[in-house]
This record gives structure tokens, sequence and C-alpha cells, in this order.
């Protein structure tokens, strides 16, 4: 017999089946225990599963705040002033109280007696009868961690998987872009005079009735699901001028996408958050009533600033609430006399930093991006006393055509936690097709800033250095880069051109030049004006240069020409970052009044004088006169803007325009 300390082989018995029968020895207590390893702290399933996980807490104590979260409450207590905060944000207009709020999934069980909450209204309104939505509890996820979030879409929303790199794959519905045309701020006492409105401006108007019918509308929504999505996060790197925000949210997707673009705050954060100083009602699974004032559609994207309010109705695309939020920060940071820009920023390892503005084919988001620099940021900025520093704190990145030659950092940055808006993939290997258009050609990642390996954290820098104004000019007469006066960058920035070529859309022959005031016109709140003043009295007291680079076509317009190599806009913009293009001798054009330097090292110097690249002088001279024409009728629409009690200052920049 062979014996094995437990158990024997007894010789000489087997079982039917011809093998040897196991006997096991008796215990004192009569029981075979196994026991290589120590029993688990459990009697059931669910006490094990609880175990699984544990809870998540501050790393260090909570100091005493100005919204009255002290260090000496509980951590159910600091539960429970957060979710009356959530509650008073979901209160309804026409009723006493905000939902019943309790955290965590409606699908596990949670004891909502104890953790949700009821509480007045701070809006007074008129008595109604309790309704429907007041009798249930409503279920608030709370700044969920991505791998949570991906289980909350993975479990309810249809069309969401995970790619072969572990990003998150959704769809944003029937709108795969922004809705320009349906989005509306209130006109109110304070707005009227404040803000753009008339002729060119991108501000449509809605009186404060019709927000409120639209944010009812919302919010009796959101409080009839069984769960919302709540972020509190930050705009704005720099923390003396940040600004709260809170996201009310339907979709995991939506809350995802928040977490990647707001600056996530610490968990000692987000215990001392207190009220919010902006807030975002995302229902747009749900449309807006066509038959309400002001409505011409579904859709409805609708800002009060003087309630500091967002609401979102018939559109799931995303990019609504960051670009609503840009808008928001175009009117609060200009109020404390900061400067938001639509930009990209960078900075080299001496501290020196450059502003990259340019609409979209001009090359910002290659410019800006550079290894030998450090990235702050791509998109969304604030110039204050203080410096330079991002609004945001993550990337929102085009993917059509995506490949990882051309972009290696966005390529790299596709992995778990990242957001990828309406792509298609194979459905066996999870492989994304980035050239396939099926879906739109709006395909779009979104990412924390921390996964481009070059990133500045904090996103922060000292006053820029440089400011550049890229062009993609299509007709082929702007020089590769020239170098701009105050007035001359005032000018230009206000104009924000570029120009669309043929090919590009249906029926354009020649190229289409293209405006966009500020390089983000749908962006801006103020006259354009305002924000070129702002920009130009920075440039003075730091002693910034302006640079205008062109990034389009030499030697004639598109169809005719060639376009620019990148090596040598690289070289031009390694020598405005270097300095040394500041010493360089310089030549004076007619017509834009342009100064262009006489050599540039790496870049052949027969291009850098536009004239010179033309076989047929004439139809240069011809094509010239077209474009200053065409900046001389877009910038009509700002002659009459008086900045102060005369319109000097807008004369000036006037005047720093093409001169015939």
């Amino acid at each position: 017999m062979a014996d094995n300390g437990d158990f024997t082989f007894a010789h000489g018995s087997s079982a039917g089946n011809g093998l040897a029968k196991i006997q096991t020895h008796k215990k004192q207590n009569g029981i075979c225990l196994d026991d290589s390893a120590l029993p688990v702290k459990a009697q059931t399933l669910s006490e094990l599963h609880l175990l699984q996980q544990k809870k998540s807490a501050p790393t260090s104590p909570i100091k005493e705040s100005q919204w009255g979260f002290s260090a000496q409450l509980s951590e159910q207590e600091r539960q429970q002033q957060q979710l009356q905060s959530i509650s008073a944000s979901l209160a309804s207009l026409t009723r006493e109280t905000g939902p019943k709020v309790v955290r965590g999934d409606p699908s596990k069980k949670i004891e909502v007696s104890k953790s949700a909450t009821e509480i007045p209204s701070s809006v007074p309104s008129a008595k109604f009868t309790t309704s429907d939505s007041a009798l249930k509890f409503t279920h608030v996820l709370h700044n969920l961690s991505p791998a949570e979030l991906y289980e909350q879409a993975n479990k309810c929303e249809k069309g969401s998987f995970i790619t072969s790199t572990g990003a998150l794959a959704t769809l944003s519905g029937a709108k795969t872009g922004r809705s320009p045309r349906d989005k509306r701020i209130v006109r109110d006492e304070t707005t009227e005079d404040e803000l753009w409105w008339g002729k060119g401006s991108p501000n449509i108007e809605m009186d404060e009735h019709t927000f409120l019918v639209n944010r009812e509308r919302a919010v009796d929504y959101l409080n009839s699901l069984d769960k919302v999505f709540v972020n509190d996060q930050f705009l704005n790197w720099d923390p003396e001028h940040r600004i709260k925000v809170r996201i009310v949210s339907a979709r995991a997707y939506h809350a995802l996408f928040m977490h990647n673009m707001c600056i996530r705050p610490t968990p000692e954060e987000l215990e001392d958050f207190g009220t919010p100083d902006f807030t975002i009602y995302n229902a747009g699974q749900f449309p807006c009533n066509r038959y309400t004032h002001y409505m011409t559609s579904s859709t409805s994207i609708d800002l009060n600033l003087r309630r500091r309010e967002m609401v979102i109705l018939g559109t799931q695309y995303a990019g609504e609430m960051k670009k609503g939020l840009f808008s928001v920060m175009h009117y609060l940071m200009p109020k404390r006399q900061i400067l938001s820009l639509h930009s990209g920023c960078n900075m080299g390892k001496d501290g020196d930093v450059a502003l990259f503005f340019g609409l979209s084919g001009t090359g910002k988001t290659t410019l800006s991006t550079d290894h030998n620099r450090f990235l702050i940021g791509d998109d969304e900025h604030c110039w204050s006393e203080n410096g330079v520093a991002n609004i945001e704190g993550g990337c929102y990145a085009k993917c059509i055509d995506l490949s990882r030659e051309k972009e290696p950092d966005i390529w790299n940055a596709i992995k778990f936690g990242t957001v990828l808006e309406n792509v298609v993939f194979d459905e066996h290997t999870r492989e994304v097709d980035y050239a396939d258009k099926s879906v739109t050609e709006n395909t779009r990642a979104a990412y924390p800033i921390e996964y481009i390996p070059n990133a500045k954290i904090p996103c922060v820098g000292p006053h820029p250095k440089n400011v550049i104004l890229l062009a993609c000019d299509a007709f082929g007469v702007l020089p590769p880069v020239s170098k701009l006066t105050l007035p001359q960058t005032m000018y230009h920035f206000i104009s924000g051109y570029t120009a669309l070529v043929a090919g590009t859309e249906e029926g354009i022959k020649e190229p289409q030049a293209t405006f966009s005031a500020c390089f983000g016109a749908a962006f801006i709140m103020l006259h354009p004006t305002r924000y070129a003043a702002m920009l130009a009295e920075k440039m003075q007291k730091h002693g910034t240069t302006g640079w205008l680079v062109n990034t389009g076509w030499s030697g004639g317009s598109y169809g005719v020409g060639q376009r620019i190599k990148l090596q040598y806009t690289r070289k031009i913009i390694d020598a405005i970052h270097d300095g040394s293009l500041l010493k360089a001798q310089y030549s004076k054009t007619d017509v834009f009044g342009l100064e262009i330097p006489d050599a540039i090292d790496g870049v052949p110097s027969e291009i850098l004088h536009p004239e010179n690249t033309w076989p047929d002088k004439k139809a240069y001279r011809d094509t010239l006169l077209k474009l200053a024409g065409l900046f001389g009728n877009n910038f009509d629409k700002f002659v009459n803007y008086k900045i102060g009690k005369d319109s000097k200052l807008t004369a000036e920049i006037q005047a720093a325009g093409p001169q015939f």
C-alpha cells in the first residue's frame, strides 16, 4: 500500500474499472480537509464578490474648504453632501424637490433607504402634484473609472465594442458631427450688450422661457431613467483660474468621453468639489419639441450664461459637450482678462512657448506635434497673467485615414481608455479600418493627454514667444512665411483665412477662400475685435512675435503650382523656434505689405518670394488682387465695431490689411 499521508492506494482491491480504490484516513473530527490554502472569509458568493473589490479612498486628509466640507466629516456624510449637490443639479423647476438619488448601478442590490437623498430645490416654483418620477430612485454613477464605464457601455449600450487595441468603439447615433445651426444662447439683459449678435456672428438667440422649457424636458428625461452618469471635473490647468463643471448624461460613452476631455480631479479634489460653476444636461437621446419657439429641428444645444447651464436635446454627438464648454470659456475667461484661444501649443526645452492657429487642413496638428518639444495642448488654451494653460485634459483627434507612419502618437494613443467614435472594424478581429467611411468621414478618437509621450503635465507654460498663424493658401500668392506687425497680426487673426481646393467639394472648379474669425468663429462669444485687442496687448507686453505661415501652394494656384513641401515648412518653424528667423534680412511686398525673409537655412530662397515662382507674372498679379479683394470683403462686417469710445483701433487693424 502506497502511503500518501491523508490517503492510501489499497493493493489487491479495485473498482469495477480496474483502478485501485482510494482509501482516506479518518481525521479526529471525522472530516478530510484540503488545507493547502486558508479558506476565504466569505459565507456566500455575494460576500465573495464584495471581497473582490476594495473601496477607493483619498490618500491624504481633506482640508477645510469654502464649501464647508470638513475633514471631520465621516465618509457617509461626505457622500451624502455629494448626493445632495447632484440632486440639486437635477431639480425640476416646477416641483419642490430634487429627485431621490442613490449611488450605484441599479442592476446591483443597494440599500436605498440609507443613501438616498431628497432636498428642496433652490429655485422657487409653483406647487404641482407629485409626479411618477418623484416616487422612484435615480441611481447616480458618479465619476466612474474608464474600466467601470467600459462595463456599463458593453452591458447597456448597443454599438459599443472593445477594439483589438483596447479602445472603446461607440456610435454617436444619427448625428456624426456638430449642429451649429441648432446651437442657441439665451439673449437677456446681460448678454444683450456683452455678446456679438447680428451679421457674421455665430450666436443664435433664444429667450429665457424657451431655455427653461428645454431644460425641463431634459431634466425630466434624465430623472425618468434608472441611472444617470455624473462627471465632476475641471477646465483650465491653471489652478488659479480653473472652472468646475458637472456633466449629467445618460450614456457611458458620454461619461467616458468627458472623463478624457476634461481635467480629471484627484480623489482629494473630488471630495472637496462642492457646487459646480457650470452644468451640462445631456439628454441627447431625447428630441426637443419641434413646436417649441425657436426650434427648427429635433436637435437643440442651448446655453444659458446667467444660469451657467447647457442643455443638449436630439443629438448624441459627444463633440457638442466639448465645444459647448469651449464657447463658455470664450465668455467667462475674457471677463477675467484672460484670452481664450482656439490653438495648438508647444514648448521647447528652454521654455520657449509657441501658439499655432489654423483651420482644418493647414497643418496645425502636424506642426504643433514636435518630438523635440513638449506638447501643452492640441486645441484649446488660455493666456493669463500666469502664462498659457491648456483648457482640456485630453485630445480629440481625427481618425480618417489614420496610419502609424503618418501619426504615430495618435496611433499609439488608441488603447484602453480611448473612445473611438463611429469607426468601422472587423467583426471578428476587432481591428479598426481607419480608411472606411461607411458611417462617416468624421471619425474621432478621444484620449487623455497623458497618452501622448511628450505631453507636459501639468499642461501649463510661460508666456508665448511666438504666435504662428497658419494658412493653406491654394491661390499660391502668400509667401511661405512672413513676419507680422501687431496690427497685421490682429488683422489676420480676425480674418482666420484658409482655402478649400478644387475637388474637395462637389462643384468647386477653383480655390475657394474661407474665413473663420479668430480661427474658431463657431465658438467665439464676443466680437472678434475684442479677442484680437487682447491678443495684441499680451503680445506687446510680453514681447511676442507674430508670423504668417503658408502651408499651401507655390508657383501657381492649386492645379498649376505645387504644394509647399512639409520639410520646408518644418525648417521655417524650426527657424522661428530657435530665433534665427528674427535675425534674417527682410523685404516688403506690396498689396499685403508683408515682411518676407530673404533666406532661411534649408529652404530654397526662390520660393520665399511667391512672385518669383510664377512663370506668368500677370496671372500672379491678378490672383493676388483677387485674394486681397476677398480679404477686404470678409473684413467689411467687422469695421463698424467700436472698442471703447471711438473706432481708432478698428481703423488701425483695417489699415494693416491689403492695400490696393
